[in-house]
Formats: C-alpha cells, sequence, structure tokens
C-alpha cells in the first residue's frame, strides 16, 4: 500500500495495481484499447483482471459481482471496467450500481468537451463542463415496493451527509482543474424536502468557498439552459436521477456516449468506466468507438497522481482526432477506421501535440473528509400520522367510513389524499382515483403530543375496517412541519 495514501495500492516492482473489467458487449474491446495504450506509453500500472455482470448473473451470482472481484478491489481499491450489462424490469440488480454502492463511491463525475472534428451543432462553442452526479442515494437506493396489485412506490432517500460530501466534492474538483463556477440543479421547487436539502446544503457550504461563483439552478431549466447555451456551465453538482439524465444529455453536445467518460470516486475506493452500456449488437466487429474508456482510463491515470502520463494520452488522442481518424459512430460504420486502427493511431501519436485543442491542467483532488453532524434541534413532536390504505371505496364513503371510526380516538381526520392530491374532504376537483388512499390524522386539540401507543391504536381501529399498507409519522421540529401537504391541502 502507497504509504502516503490509501487511494491505490502499490506492488514490490513499485507499479500501481488496478483491478480490470473487461464487462460484456463491446466492454472487452474497449478496455483492450486502453490497456495497449497503456503498455505503448509504459505507465507504470500492473493489472489483476476480475469479472462482473452478464457472465457472473449467468452464475446464479444475484449480485453480478462475485467474491474474487469484490477481494480485488478491496486490495487495489482502483477499478478500470468495461460496461455491464444487467436484465431490465425484472430480476437481478445492477452490478453497476451494486460496484458504487459495495464501497461508497459516491461522487459520479462525467466530464464532457469539444473535440476536434467531430462535427455537433455546438462545434466551435468550446463546451468543457462536468457533471458531479450524486452516486448513492435518491431514487438509487432503489427501495420499492408493490402497495397494491397496481400502485408501485419508490423511496427518495436523500441525506445531509450526502448532499455534504458531494457538494464539497463539487467544489474541490472545480479548484482542481481550474474551474470557477458550480451550479447546483435540483428539483427543490416541487420536493422541498429531499431536493430542498441538496439546494440549502449547496448555499451553505458554498460559503466556504469564496473564490468559486455558485449559482442554484432548477433541473428543468438546467436541461433547457444546457441545449441553449452549455458554454454557460463549468461544473453541475446534482442528485442521482437528475444526474444520471443530464449527464446523458452532456454527452450528446459533444458527439454521443462514444465520448463520454467517467468516474465514481469514494474516500477508499475509485472505479473508472465510460458512460454507455454494452451495446451486444456491435461486439466483436471491431468497429466500436474505444475513447469513453480510453478517457476513463485517463481520469484514472490522474487519480493515481500519473499527471504526465495521462496528459500524453490525452494529447494523442486529441492528434489522433485532428488527423481525421474517426470511428463509425461519428462518421458512419461504412466509412470509419476500424477500433484496433484507431488504437493505432493514438499510439502513433503519443508524445505529439494537438494544434488545435489543449489539454486542461489538473492537480489532485482533495477528497472532502466529512465529520457527520445531526442538526442541532431544540424540540421535536409527533404531531399525526399517515396511514396508506387499499380500497375501492369513492373518497366520500371512505372519508365518513374513518370518521365514524375514530370518535373516541386522539385524533381527526385532517384529509385523505389520492396520488398526492387532496379529495377528502371534496375541494370540487375532479381527480381520477385509484385503490391507493393516504388517509392523513393530526392530533385533536386537547391532545398535547402523539405517542406510539396512539398510533398502534390508531392502525388496530384502521384495520378492523380497511387493509392497511404503510405508516409515517408526522413530526415537527422546532416548531416546523417536516412532512409535505398533498396538492389543496391547507
Amino acid at each position: 500500500m502507497d504509504t502516503n495514501s490509501r487511494r491505490y495500492y502499490v506492488t514490490e516492482k513499485g507499479k500501481k495495481l488496478i483491478t480490470v473489467i473487461p464487462g460484456d458487449g463491446i466492454g472487452p474491446e474497449c478496455v483492450e484499447s486502453a490497456l495497449r495504450i497503456f503498455e505503448a506509453v509504459k505507465a507504470p500500472v500492473e493489472w489483476e483482471i476480475r469479472h462482473a455482470g452478464a457472465s457472473i448473473f449467468k452464475k446464479g451470482i444475484e449480485s453480478g459481482v462475485p467474491q474474487d472481484t469484490i477481494e480485488s478491489i478491496r486490495k487495489t481499491r482502483v477499478v478500470l471496467k468495461g460496461p455491464l450489462e444487467t436484465p431490465v424490469g425484472y430480476g437481478e440488480k445492477s452490478a453497476n450500481v451494486t460496484l458504487r454502492k459495495l464501497f461508497e463511491t459516491y461522487a459520479n463525475v462525467r466530464p464532457v468537451r469539444e473535440f476536434p472534428n467531430v462535427k455537433t451543432p455546438y462545434s466551435g462553442r468550446g463546451v468543457d463542463l462536468v457533471v458531479v452526479r450524486e452516486n448513492v442515494e435518491d431514487l438509487y437506493a432503489a427501495i420499492e415496493h408493490m402497495q397494491t396489485t397496481s400502485v408501485a412506490q419508490a423511496l427518495k432517500i436523500i441525506t445531509r451527509k450526502g448532499c455534504e460530501k458531494i457538494v464539497r466534492f463539487a467544489f474541490e474538483l472545480a479548484r482542481a482543474e481550474g474551474r470557477k463556477k458550480v451550479h447546483c440543479a435540483t428539483k427543490s421547487n416541487i420536493l422541498k424536502f429531499t431536493e430542498g436539502m441538496l439546494k440549502r446544503v449547496f448555499e451553505e457550504v458554498s460559503k466556504e468557498y469564496p473564490d468559486i461563483e455558485a449559482n442554484h439552478i432548477i433541473i428543468d431549466n438546467c436541461a433547457h439552459q444546457l441545449v441553449k447555451k452549455p458554454e454557460q456551465f463549468e461544473v453541475i453538482v446534482t442528485t442521482n436521477m437528475n444526474g444520471d439524465i443530464i449527464s446523458d444529455l452532456t454527452s450528446a453536445l459533444v458527439g454521443g456516449l462514444g465520448f463520454a467518460p467517467s468516474a465514481n470516486i469514494g474516500d477508499e475506493v475509485a472505479i473508472f468506466e465510460a458512460v454507455h452500456g454494452s451495446a451486444p449488437k456491435y461486439a466483436g466487429k471491431n468497429v466500436i468507438n474505444p475513447t469513453a474508456v480510453i478517457l476513463s482510463a485517463v481520469m484514472m491515470l490522474r487519480y493515481l497522481d500519473e499527471f504526465e502520463i495521462a496528459d500524453t494520452i490525452e494529447n494523442a488522442l486529441l492528434c489522433t482526432l485532428e488527423q481525421g481518424k474517426l470511428t463509425g459512430d461519428v462518421v458512419g460504420y461504412d466509412k470509419g477506421i476500424k477500433t484496433t486502427e484507431y488504437t493505432d493511431a493514438i499510439i502513433s501519436n503519443l508524445g505529439n501535440k494537438p494544434k488545435s485543442s489543449r489539454v486542461r491542467e489538473y492537480k489532485q483532488i482533495k477528497i472532502p473528509k466529512i465529520q457527520y453532524r445531526k442538526p442541532d434541534v431544540k424540540s421535536r413532536k409527533v404531531i399525526g400520522v399517515d396511514i396508506f390504505v387499499e380500497t375501492d371505496m369513492k373518497p366520500e364513503e371512505l372519508g365518513a367510513l374513518i370518521e365514524s371510526l375514530i370518535l373516541e380516538s386522539p385524533f381527526k381526520l385532517k384529509m385523505i389524499s389520492n396520488r398526492g392530491t387532496k379529495v377528502y374532504p371534496p375541494t370540487g376537483a375532479m381527480p381520477d382515483v385509484v385503490d391507493h388512499y393516504r388517509c392523513r390524522f393530526i392530533k385533536k386539540d386537547n391532545v398535547n403530543e402523539i405517542t406510539d401507543q396512539h398510533i398502534f391504536s390508531l392502525i388496530q381501529t384502521v384495520a378492523s375496517k380497511l387493509k392497511w399498507m404503510h405508516v409515517e409519522k408526522l413530526q415537527e421540529f422546532d416548531g416546523a412541519i417536516a412532512f409535505s401537504k398533498a396538492q389543496g391541502e391547507d
């Protein structure tokens, strides 16, 4: 282990050991291209080949990640991987997401820049930005339940600690790359507690980085502005789902996913991979574009403190593009050069520098160390409860039934909502209801605070006549309500 850092493993020969996962579909061809370039430039690295994804799922390992791969990563702490295939809409978890979560690689870094001879509607405008995406929370926690036979629920998990880690990382990345602006993109106008938490933490932390311009932007406006004027952005930090979507958008600005590298960085482990998928229909045809994996490997070299070698490879790649040597995804598969020919061209350009493009100066990112601290709250109390019930009753019938059940209860029925819209008491709205209602109970005025026993008793009362499936306490922190209201609720 490197005595100065726990970021990577150094062998007895002084080389940096990395775990290489070739991946599925086109993955092995892309990774082979990067490894050939490593050898040609004499990068001081060695690798352990390990596997994950489709071949592992077929062996019955539901995570898609076998134990020997996990142990290799625990040792090397650095991974270069090809894309992994994951079944869509059924069965196993994503092996990609499993790897990110196993090693808490909380920061997903996706840079995009304009490339020579890769023509897009944005050519000549100097697009050069990085999307920094929180990588382990949000809807990607993948906590889902079927609430009824026809209603599904997913929990959106956002933590203050997760927000602080990703925000600080974004500012540190800006400093390391000489960037002057960070935008925080959220949907906090609608999701005021979850997305709003990222906005609030961003505004707090930004005060510690006075050298960086900090701006908040609503995520849909961010997408709009990325299409309209992408050159205004330098770093965008956002939540997991938002980041997944807009980073694919940004790759389209510069030529597509074939030019989109990424890094997944945590306190202990870093995983480098292309953004694109396994594209099985092109596998084995020697026609795919390995640029995204090569640039992911360049990002990895900088993480390993091999800045000069990283610059050498990136310069050679830019020279190759300047020479008009392009793969089929750019110029058509009947005109593009082969994957191996493209790799050979990059190798032949090692040591050359491009004429029309430049490589940004990089420094090592200071990975922020967060000491978790809970917000100071002087008072908190439970003032009610939401109980979700399954029924085919109409709202008025359901409301009348519940009110008859809780006459002697410490609760009063404040409202009933369906798919987030208040339907009882009637508001004059005309929603199309389903068999999934949220019944909101608030303590009566003569009750100081709701106890767990009160809630248990209420559930029993409701369950005597209705099917229930979900309960949420309604709390106040320092006198402020800590729950959202339904559409139409006063």
